[in-house]
This record gives structure tokens, C-alpha cells and sequence, in this order.
């Protein structure tokens, strides 16, 4: 189980795996689930915390590099990425882990370096088409 013990007061400071952007997360509870407050700007988004675990869970199950593949909830997700992962009717939740109905996507973007930082994957760090991989 990973250790998502950071609080809105003590968040993880994040950058996008280019490095263009700057975020934070931390945990909370919504209606009786943890989940991961992910802050980009104004911007707020929502994931189940359980994530986490899956998405290692998947990695180590995937046994080498999965591409990112970042996109908006309203765009498709490109087949075999993080992102489709995240989203898809075959995950351990059956669908999104973004809670946040119109925010529920870019879910290879904001995840993998909050993986990093918990030491759970290795983690590209290019302009464009970042991969990851379990630890």
C-alpha cells in the first residue's frame, strides 16, 4: 500500500513529466472514500486514491515501459497507455478513477510523477511521449 499521507497544508510539489507544468496533490476524503486532490492552477481534479496501488499494480503486470498517453476526458485515450488504463471498463474500478465528471482524464499526465515521487516507478522525463515503468 502506498504511503498517501501528504495533507492540503503539506502537499507533494509536481511537475508534468516535460517539466512544463507545476502541481500539487494531497489526500482527502469525499463522501467516504480517500482520494487524490490534484491542483494545477485554479484547476482542481479529483482521482480515487486507490489508483496508486492499481496503476503499480499494472505496471509490474505490464513487466516493461507504458506509454503515457496524456488526453482530456473529452478526447480518446490512445490503446495501451496509462491513460486508457485509467479510463477503461477493464481496470480494478471498472471505468475512470477521475471523479471529477468533464475533469476525469489526463490521468498519464498528473499520476506518473506522483509515482516517482513515492518511489513506486521509473519515470521519462521528454518533451513528448513519456513511457514509465514499475519499480
Amino acid at each position: 500500500m502506498a504511503m498517501l499521507n501528504r495533507t492540503k497544508e503539506d502537499p507533494w510539489q509536481l511537475k508534468t513529466p516535460s517539466g512544463t507544468s507545476e502541481y500539487t496533490m494531497h489526500v482527502d476524503e469525499k463522501d467516504g472514500k480517500k482520494v487524490l486532490v490534484c491542483t494545477v492552477g485554479s484547476t482542481v481534479l479529483l482521482y480515487d486514491a486507490r489508483c496508486v496501488d492499481d496503476l503499480h499494480a499494472m505496471l509490474k503486470a505490464a513487466g516493461g515501459w507504458v506509454e503515457l498517453g496524456g488526453a482530456d476526458e473529452q478526447k480518446p485515450a490512445k490503446a495501451g497507455t496509462v491513460e486508457a488504463w485509467g479510463r477503461s471498463e477493464d481496470n480494478p474500478v471498472g471505468g475512470w478513477y477521475g471523479l471529477k465528471k468533464g475533469l476525469r482524464g489526463r490521468f498519464g499526465v498528473y499520476l506518473p510523477p506522483l509515482m516517482e515521487a513515492l518511489g513506486l516507478c521509473d519515470l521519462e522525463h521528454n518533451p513528448k511521449n513519456n513511457r514509465m515503468r514499475a519499480r
